[in-house]
C-alpha cells in the first residue's frame, strides 16, 4: 500500500530505519551524555514541574506531545502540567487529536451542562470509533473528572473548554450537523442533508471514498464545501438560537470538509494527505481561539510528530508540517511552549494493524543511536530537560533518531519504523524522558470497537 493511503498514526511515513551497528550516532557521544546528564532535573512529583509552568505559563499556546498513543505515564503527566497551568495561567482550553464530536460530548461533561452524562466513565463508553483507548483510558478519565470538579466552582462562561481537533469521526460529525439543524432550522438542514447524500454512500468508512476518488470517480468537494458555507451564510440567525450551539454546528461541517479533502488526497503519492489534516487541526486551534477571546490561551495534547517543529526532522524534507510548525510561524515562537515525551522500554497499548483490537504489547529497549539510548547513559529514571536551554550546544545539534510510536505498533519491526530523525532542541522547547513506561487503561473492551 502506499505510503499516502495508510492511516497516518502509524507513523511509518515519517520515521526512518535506524541502524543497530555502534552505540554512537555523531562524535562525542560520551560528552552528550553528560550534558545531558548534567541537565536534567529529577521528575517526580508535580513541583518538579515548576520550570515548566514558569516558562509555559504566559504563553498562548503550550503544545503537550507523547511518544505514543497508548503509554500511561504521558497521559498522567500532561494532565499534571495541565491542572497546574490552568490554575497557575487562566488556561480557557484544552484540545486534544480526537475526534470533535466525541470529544465534545466530554466537553459538555467537564462544564456540567444538562445531560452530559453521569461520569466520564459513561460518556467515554460512547466512544465506538478505533481506536477507543486513546481517549477513552483511566488516566484521561481522572483528568476529566478532576476538570469537571474545577469547572464546578466557577462561573458557566468561565469554564475551561475540552475539544476535538481531528477529521476522524467524520460520520459523527455528518449526522450531528443534520440533528442539530433539525433542532435549530430543519429547511436548511434539509438543504445540507442533499448535500451529504455524497458521501452517505460510503456508509462510516472513507478509506471506500478515497479509494473510489483515487480510480477515476466522482467527488463530494463541491458538496460538503457548500454545507460549510450555507451554514455560515446563516450564523446570525443560528447564533441567535444558542452561540456554544452554533460553534458546535459549524465546527462539526467543518470537520465533515476536513475529512473529504484529508481523505480525497490520500490517492494522491506525497504528503498532502498529512499537511490537510494538519491544517485542520491548526484552523481548529484558531477557531478556538476567536470563541475564547482573541488574548485566551490553549493547551494542546498530540503526538510528538504534531507538537514538536516539522522543521527539526526528516518530517520536512518529505514536504510535511504540523501544528508545531504553524504555531510557532503563525503565533510566534515566544508565544508558544512545545514540550515533547520520550521512553526507552516499557509497554504499550496499541494494535497491530489498522483497525485490530488494541492489546498491550511490550516496547523493547530504545535502539543504538537514538536519543533514548542517549538518555538511558545518562542514568536518569525519569527526568525532565529544558532543552532551550541547550540550544546552543553543538553536541546536540545534529539530527538523532527519535523513537515514535503510533496507533499500530509491531514490536518485531520497531527499529525499522519508528525513529525520526529530529533536531531535538529545535523540535521542543522542553521534554520528559521516562526510562520505563506502561500502558494505558482501556475504559470497555479495546477488543469491541468499530
Amino acid at each position: 500500500m502506499l505510503c499516502a493511503l495508510l492511516p497516518l498514526w502509524a507513523l511509518a511515513c515519517v520515521a526512518e530505519p535506524i541502524s543497530d551497528s555502534g552505540s554512537e550516532p555523531v562524535d562525542g557521544w560520551g560528552d552528550a551524555v553528560a550534558l545531558l546528564r548534567e541537565a536534567a532535573s529529577p521528575l517526580e512529583t508535580s513541583s518538579d514541574l515548576d520550570p515548566v509552568v514558569e516558562r509555559a505559563k504566559d504563553r498562548r499556546l503550550v503544545m503537550l506531545g507523547e511518544a505514543s498513543h497508548g503509554t500511561a505515564e504521558f497521559y498522567s503527566w500532561r494532565a499534571a502540567l495541565t491542572r497546574r497551568l490552568i490554575q497557575e495561567g487562566d488556561f480557557r482550553f484544552v484540545a486534544v487529536e480526537g475526534d470533535w464530536v466525541p470529544i465534545y460530548r466530554l466537553n459538555r461533561y467537564v462544564k456540567g451542562l444538562g445531560g452530559s452524562g453521569e461520569s466520564a466513565a459513561a460518556v467515554m463508553q460512547t466512544f465506538s470509533r478505533w481506536p477507543t483507548w486513546m481517549w477513552a483510558n483511566a488516566e484521561m478519565l481522572e483528568f476529566v473528572e478532576w476538570l469537571r470538579d474545577f469547572n464546578a466552582g466557577r462561573p458557566r462562561a468561565e469554564r475551561v473548554g475540552l475539544y476535538g481537533i481531528d477529521v476522524y469521526g467524520e460520520a459523527d460529525a455528518r449526522r450531528k450537523v443534520l440533528a442539530l439543524l433539525a433542532v435549530m432550522e430543519p429547511d436548511l438542514g434539509s438543504a445540507v442533508a442533499e448535500r451529504y447524500a455524497c458521501l452517505d454512500r460510503f456508509g462510516d468508512d472513507l478509506t471506500d471514498y478515497a479509494r473510489a476518488v483515487g480510480e477515476g470517480g466522482a467527488s463530494c468537494e463541491s458538496a460538503v464545501e457548500e454545507a460549510v458555507e450555507m451554514i455560515e451564510a446563516r450564523r446570525g440567525a443560528l447564533e441567535s438560537v444558542d452561540p456554544g450551539l452554533y460553534f458546535h454546528l459549524e465546527q462539526s461541517a467543518r470537520a465533515v470538509r476536513g475529512a473529504e479533502r484529508h481523505f480525497r488526497s490520500m490517492a494522491l503519492a506525497g504528503p498532502e494527505s498529512w499537511n490537510l489534516r494538519v491544517d485542520h487541526f491548526f484552523d481548529t486551534l484558531g477557531r478556538l481561539h476567536a470563541y475564547f477571546g482573541s488574548d485566551s490561551k490553549g493547551i494542546v495534547w498530540a503526538h510528538n510528530t504534531h507538537i514538536g517543529d516539522a522543521r527539526a526532522t526528516v518530517m520536512a524534507q518529505q514536504g510535511q508540517r504540523n501544528i508545531g510548525q504553524l504555531a510557532r510561524e503563525g503565533f510566534g515562537a515566544d508565544a508558544v511552549f512545545a514540550l515533547g515525551f520520550s521512553t526507552y522500554r516499557g509497554a504499550v497499548m496499541a494494535g497491530r494493524a489498522w483497525g485490530l483490537p488494541g492489546e498491550i504489547m511490550a516496547v523493547p529497549p530504545a535502539a543504538a543511536g537514538s536519543f533514548e539510548a542517549l538518555m538511558h547513559e545518562t542514568g536518569r529514571a525519569s527526568a525532565l530537560l529544558l532543552l532551550d536551554a541547550l540550544a546552543d550546544s553543538e553536541l546536540l545539534a545534529a539530527p538523532i533518531p527519535h523513537r515514535a510510536i503510533g496507533v499500530v505498533f509491531r514490536p518485531e519491526h520497531e527499529r525499522t519504523r519508528n525513529y525520526v530523525p529530529t533536531r531535538m532542541a529545535e523540535r521542543y522547547d522542553a521534554l520528559i524522558y521516562l526510562e520505563n513506561s506502561g500502558a494505558v487503561r482501556p475504559i470497555g473492551d479495546p477488543g469491541q470497537e468499530k
